[in-house]
């Protein structure tokens, strides 16, 4: 069995009209909003040959500029090159070195993709574990920030992104999987990612509809 990342063909991220219907009927709101970028490091982009990845990661960004203009958090997670000797834990046993085994031939291999640099003010959070919530003080930085509302993005959608996403509704908060916002193995690991979390612990919107609701006036009911 090997450990490295497949080679990912290209595909085309899903339409508005091809989302699941969520269980549950919430509404995206600003103030009650932050963002992940997930693991967008140059290493989880090297399987990619194109599609959908110009896309998503154009998508990303026009939802952290405008979580930036409207003041809402904007987190990021990054795995390091070289964690301490054992840190890796189980993942090991699934995916060998992981960035270690290419850190000599790219240095920079555990960078985020330029495209989405993070900015002044932005989070980056250390990941350890699939989720974002695994070792790390993101569940308190989203409760000192007021925060009950999570917009996922990045890579890879039905294994860190979805893992975040459950962990995110066991904590309450509410997740939101933004679905052209994502990256996976292929188009069908995509869609059962947001078929999942549509049916057990989120909602699935797409871009433009997370980009409307960080544009809406602040209702009366939310001061």
């Amino acid at each position: 069995m090997s450990m490295s990342l497949p080679k990912i063909e290209p595909y085309a991220l899903p339409g508005a009209g091809e989302l699941p219907a969520s269980r549950v009927d919430w509404r995206l709101e600003a103030d009650r909003s932050a963002l992940l970028v997930h693991d967008m490091q140059r290493y989880f982009m090297r399987p990619y040959t194109g599609a959908p990845i110009p896309e998503m990661t154009a998508n990303i960004a026009a939802l952290a500029a405008a979580c930036r203009q409207r003041g809402v958090p904007v987190f990021y997670t990054a795995q390091p090159a070289t964690p301490p000797p054992g840190e890796r834990g189980l993942q090991a046993d699934f995916w060998g070195q992981g960035m270690r085994a290419h850190v000599d031939d790219d240095p920079h291999v555990a960078d985020i993709v330029g495209e989405l640099t993070p900015a002044d003010g932005d989070t980056v959070l250390t990941k350890w574990r699939y989720s974002a919530f695994q070792r790390s003080d993101f569940a308190e930085r989203l409760a000192a920030a007021g925060r009950d509302q999570l917009m996922i993005t990045g890579v890879y959608a039905h294994i860190g992104c979805q893992a975040t996403a459950q962990e995110a509704f066991m904590r309450d908060v509410r997740p939101f999987l933004v679905a052209d916002a994502l990256a996976d193995f292929s188009r069908d690991r995509h869609d059962q990612a947001c078929a999942y979390v549509a049916g057990c612990c989120g909602a699935v919107v797409g871009t433009a509809t997370a980009r409307a609701a960080l544009a809406a006036p602040v209702t009366a009911a939310a001061l």
